[in-house]
């Protein structure tokens, strides 16, 4: 019991922060215009992706095929949405998730016997496989991909001019609720066995837990973070199209979890924003070279911060119990 009290302690305050800053986003969602809501709509739903690039990045591996759970759970929302007749936007998004899950499983077991640029390969490998297949069927829209009509919520249409705050607070909530439970399972048991497969994996089986069951569960669980953040994509945007799957959208998934670090999963999402400000800054003010602010940005945040943007809180948080 005496074990169990601190864990308990720290996940009722993990869910109580969780809690206090889900609150206050929805708060802030009423201060802003309808582009910043869209703009802040589409950080939160690539930085759920992220977010599983992170997780892995915990137990050494770098996952460079989030794009194929990014796209399997935006297809599958949109094809539930078009031809099931299925509206609601909690179970498109919670569909889309379910349905990368499923598609990463069987692939699970295989690719977490590889690290290191072979991990990487063999993911961005089935990301382009599925890009193909995207691309190549007229029956998903081929190239162009398709459009799918505005969800409701528990039933209830959702009004054009509420369509952007609706949309974000519902990812808010969603998001939020996800990033809590991966902060919760990162300090668990599990979580911690993942941080120390990073460090030494040989003392890790030693010691009697499994390398690749650890990491398998990590990929699944990234992929569900990924169909989720599809899915979301989709319903903001009312589109969908084979480049979901594109190398380009894995490539800025990692940017995104690089820029961030793998030492909070608060960062992720302030690194999301912050790449989505820059990109939509620079792609009004420099329509022909925003590649080349998007890259010297991220160089200055690896000059100054190589620990991702989540070291200017937790070296901070480190120091103060040190001193303690």
């Amino acid at each position: 019991m005496a074990d169990r009290s601190p864990r308990a302690a720290s996940v009722t305050a993990t869910a109580l922060a969780g809690l206090g800053l889900l609150l206050a986003l929805l708060a802030l969602g009423f201060a802003m215009p309808g582009w910043l809501l869209l703009l802040s709509t589409m950080a939160i739903s690539h930085g759920v992706v992220s977010l599983g690039i992170v997780l892995l990045m915990r137990s050494g591996v770098v996952s460079f095929g989030q794009g194929m759970v990014f796209a399997a759970g935006g297809y599958a929302a949109a094809l539930a949405a078009n031809h099931l007749g299925i509206s609601d936007a909690l179970v498109l998004i919670l569909g889309g998730g379910l349905a990368s899950a499923l598609l990463a499983a069987p692939f699970a077991p295989l690719l977490a016997r590889y690290r290191g640029i072979f991990f990487a390969m063999l993911t961005l490998a089935l990301s382009m496989v599925l890009y193909g297949i995207l691309v190549k069927s007229a029956a998903l829209g081929g190239s162009d991909g398709f459009n799918v009509g505005r969800p409701t919520i528990f039933g209830a249409e959702i009004a054009a001019e509420n369509a952007n705050f609706t949309l974000y607070a519902l990812a808010v909530v969603i998001v939020g609720v996800l990033a809590t439970l991966s902060r919760i399972y990162g300090d668990s048991v599990r979580g911690l066995v993942s941080m120390a497969i990073r460090e030494n994996e040989l003392r890790v089986e030693y010691l009697g837990a499994s390398v690749t069951s650890a990491i398998a569960v990590n990929f699944v669980f990234a992929a569900f973070l990924g169909g989720v953040g599809g899915a979301l994509t989709l319903l903001a945007l009312g589109h969908i199209d084979p480049a979901f799957s594109y190398w380009t959208a894995s490539g800025e998934f990692v940017f995104v979890a690089i820029l961030a670090g793998h030492h909070s999963m608060l960062a992720v999402f302030v690194a999301s924003f912050a790449v989505e400000v820059v990109r939509s800054f620079s792609n009004l003010y420099f329509p022909n070279t925003w590649q080349l602010a998007m890259g010297v940005f991220l160089l200055v945040v690896i000059r100054f911060l190589p620990r991702g943007l989540g070291s200017l809180w937790t070296d901070r948080r480190t120091r103060a119990g040190a001193r303690a």
